[in-house]
Parts: structure tokens; C-alpha cells; sequence
């Protein structure tokens, strides 16, 4: 990251996507990725490894993986919910794997059918089947803590324990912690607050992952700049959603996102009007489903460099 100052990643091929009534060909999803690489973007979360009977979407993941391995310069980032699933992201050449880790015992549940202690029991695992691959093959795992900032099924979600997960997610071997408001439930004051306990707790953070489902998805971004998160997770078009956190509507819009990062001065390597125009992939792939985004309705002025 030495010539950008904040990296987004781009989660809209997964998380985007996982929430689509529409099923996107996967010739769109290729021409996706590989433009929204064209744009600048370092990072990009291509699919999930989930059974394909639970998310349609997905069942191309492993063409999806070859496929984006091949654009240089790209961090091939996938998302895998139990041991089958990562070990068949690790067999397609993932090079980053997140692994979703509910802090809400109910949304845990709800999510991947586990409690978040056997879902720890399964991190263990994976950590374990990585470090017996070759050194120059092994990927990164993240432990994803979702629901850190309130759950819509269970409610509060305290704070000793998203602390008492990250711990032990680094206990297990997983490279770093990310944390997810899966719900859209955080505001500033709460970013800031989180984000510091558990920095001081395990050490430097992976970054962010929010969505703006109450409206406060930017302020969350800005609260989160200021305390030094450099990495945040965003969606071409504001797509995306959690299919089993109820009322968990879309995440930030990755153009909004580095328009505003850019306004303020940071370096994203992203080119807007590049990115901007990767909107049309959408349009064509999943053409009933809605897109969202300020700068895409407003334009791009002066400020934005």
C-alpha cells in the first residue's frame, strides 16, 4: 500500500451478490471483477464457498477464483463459512479468506448453524489445514466478527465478547481480525469505542466492513479514518445484505466511498470515472436489481482529484 493511503476492498461479487434476486451470469461476474480491477481496485472478495442449494449465486466460485487469479496486481479475497468451504477456496488458490464469525450467539445460529464457540472450533481447523499447505501457497485468514455492532435477532451484542473472540481468533492462527457491521446498527461514537478495545486487546486490526442500512454508513467511515482503520470494505452500487440478519440492507457504496476518501485528500489508486462506469456491467448482468449511489446520480466535480 505504499503509493495509496487507504485500501478498499471491494466485496460487491460476494456480498453484493449473495443478496441478488437475480442470478448474475458468470461471464458478468468476470467482466466485473476485471474491471472494477481496471479501476484501481487492490482487493477484490470474488464469491463465498457456500453449498450453492443455500446461495445459488455461488456456484461458480471456484471459476470465478481462476478466473480473477489471473489479473495482476489483484488480492483474490473469498469468503468461506466452515472447514468444507475453506478447504475448497484453499484448493481454488485463494489468496485471503474470511471467515464469518458471529459475535451474536443468535445470529451465529441463523447464519452458519453454529454457536460462535463451535464456529471458533471450525477457525481452529482451518488455521490448521492452512499451515499444513506449502509456505508460498498458504493464504490469509481473517476472522471476520460480524454483528460487533448490534444484532436485529438478538439485540445487544457486548462488547466483552467481540474482545473475547478476536482474542481467540488469534489464538486459533488466523492472521487478523476484521469487524463487520453486518447489521448497520453502528454509529461513530461506537466505531471509535470497539474499534480501540479491541485494537488494544490484540494489536492492529484488519479493517472494516460496514453497511448503511440507517443512513449512517459514511459517518461510520469518517469516525473510523480519524482513529487511524485504513481499510474498509464497500460495494459497487451499494449492493449487498445479509440473507439471514433480518433488516440487514446494502452496504456503502464503493464509488460514494472513494469519492468522499479522495475529497479529503487520501490515495485510493482508484479512478472514479473508471469505476463509475463499471455500474454498466451491473445494469446488464442483473438488470431488475436496484442500484444505489450518490456520485453515480450527482457526478463527479472539481473536488473529487
Amino acid at each position: 500500500m505504499s503509493d495509496i493511503d487507504v485500501l478498499v476492498s471491494e466485496v460487491g461479487p460476494r456480498d453484493g451478490l449473495q443478496n441478488a434476486k437475480q442470478f448474475m451470469p458468470t461471464e458478468f461476474k468476470k467482466r466485473w471483477i476485471t474491471a472494477a480491477a481496471a479501476a484501481g481496485l487492490r482487493e477484490i472478495e470474488v464469491c463465498s464457498f457456500v453449498p450453492p442449494k443455500l446461495i445459488p449465486q455461488m456456484v461458480d466460485a471456484a471459476e470465478i477464483v481462476a478466473h480473477a487469479l489471473t489479473i495482476p496486481h489483484l488480492t483474490v479475497a473469498v469468503l468461506a463459512p466452515n472447514l468444507k468451504g475453506a478447504i475448497r477456496a484453499m484448493e481454488a488458490g485463494a489468496q485471503k479468506i474470511t471467515l464469518p464469525v458471529s459475535v451474536s450467539h443468535e445470529h451465529s445460529l441463523a447464519n452458519v448453524r453454529k454457536t460462535p464457540d463451535q464456529m471458533m472450533d471450525d477457525v481452529r481447523r482451518i488455521c490448521e489445514a492452512r499451515d499444513e499447505m506449502p509456505k508460498d501457497k498458504r493464504p490469509k485468514i481473517e476472522s471476520g466478527l460480524s454483528t460487533v455492532f448490534g444484532c436485529t435477532i438478538q439485540g445487544e451484542v457486548k462488547e466483552s465478547e467481540v474482545l473475547r473472540l478476536a482474542v481467540a481468533s488469534m489464538e486459533a492462527g488466523c492472521d487478523e481480525v476484521g469487524l463487520a457491521d453486518t447489521t448497520g446498527m453502528a454509529n461513530p461514537a461506537q466505531i471509535r469505542r470497539v474499534y480501540k478495545l479491541v485494537q488494544a486487546e490484540i494489536g492492529q486490526v484488519a479493517g472494516l466492513h460496514i453497511h448503511n442500512t440507517r443512513g449512517l454508513g459514511l459517518a461510520n467511515v469518517l469516525a473510523a479514518l480519524d482513529i487511524g482503520v485504513r481499510t474498509f470494505d464497500a460495494s459497487l452500487a451499494g449492493l449487498g445484505g445479509c440473507p439471514f440478519a433480518p433488516g440487514a440492507s446494502g452496504n456503502i457504496v464503493t464509488e460514494d466511498l472513494v469519492y468522499m476518501l479522495e475529497s479529503m485528500g487520501f490515495r485510493t489508486g482508484v479512478d472514479l470515472e473508471k469505476l463509475l462506469a463499471v455500474r454498466q456491467i451491473l445494469s446488464e448482468g442483473i438488470p431488475d436489481e436496484p442500484l444505489y449511489g450518490y456520485v453515480a446520480a450527482a457526478g463527479i466535480n472539481a473536488c473529487a482529484r
